[in-house]
């Protein structure tokens, strides 16, 4: 697990210096859909009419949205000056919902300001680690071990996975992965072309990337509920299994 997550970073790190983070950010949409596709197989269950059929939706949607937005730039730094205001934002609005979440009753509500809070951290950790790698890509390894925002990205990553856990442990993906899917591309695209001045396409074509943002999270609601159905029949099975295979004679009650 931890080589598959470090495998990721590689890629995300080499996709950010060749393109926008208006247009990396958004592809992890698709990872809800592949951790399924990949666990199906694996864990011998099946993956339910509806569950293709949401999978469909989230690859459409997102489809629909990265075309008709178009986001383009290939800026890899920012001043200072961008950098605070993009900062203070990003880490208050971060505390703001941690404290949110110690204070909320509801399981479903501190599940879904916690994946908020992990959504806004991813950006902040794609964006620093944009600026990073721009600089390794540019000057050299010495000079990505002197840029700040190394070590930004590295403690706002670890920051960013103990969100993502409690946000997970805290209440049902129905409430947590809405927020994880179209926070984390809503505030990229906020970085990309506040930061680094990308662009994206306005106007009428707000009507279609609205309707992909919509058909995502269509997909990604009806997938969080193939979730449990998978869990079930694991379940189901696992213990069909267990009485099958267990030949101890049983004991009374008293006993």
């Amino acid at each position: 697990g931890i080589g598959g997550v470090t495998g990721a970073a590689l890629f995300q790190a080499l996709a950010l210096v060749n393109g926008p983070l208006a247009l990396v950010q958004p592809l992890f949409v698709l990872e809800l859909p592949f951790a399924l596709l990949i666990a199906v197989p694996l864990l011998h269950s099946g993956l339910p009419p509806a569950g293709w059929r949401a999978v469909a939706g989230v690859v459409a949607g997102l489809a629909l949205l990265l075309v008709s937005a178009a986001p383009a730039g290939a800026k890899h730094q920012a001043s200072m000056e961008r950098w605070i205001p993009a900062l203070a934002l990003c880490l208050g609005a971060m505390a703001t919902a941690v404290v949110l979440a110690r204070t909320g009753r509801s399981a479903l509500f501190r599940a879904a300001v916690l994946a908020a809070a992990a959504a806004i951290g991813n950006a902040l950790t794609a964006a620093l680690l944009k600026s990073a790698t721009g600089t390794f890509a540019a000057s050299g390894l010495p000079a990505f071990l002197t840029a700040w925002q190394t070590y930004g990205f590295a403690l706002t990553g670890v920051g960013t996975l103990l969100l993502l856990e409690n946000a997970l442990q805290a209440g049902a993906l129905e409430a947590s992965q809405p927020a994880l899917t179209i926070g984390d591309a809503t505030v990229s695209l906020v970085l990309g072309v506040t930061l680094f001045d990308e662009r994206v396409r306005t106007g009428w074509w707000l009507v279609p990337e609205a309707i992909g943002v919509g058909l995502i999270l269509w997909g990604v609601l009806r997938l969080t509920r193939v979730v449990p159905h998978i869990q079930q029949t694991l379940v189901g099975e696992g213990g069909a299994r267990g009485r099958a295979e267990d030949r101890t004679p049983r004991r009374s009650p008293d006993v």
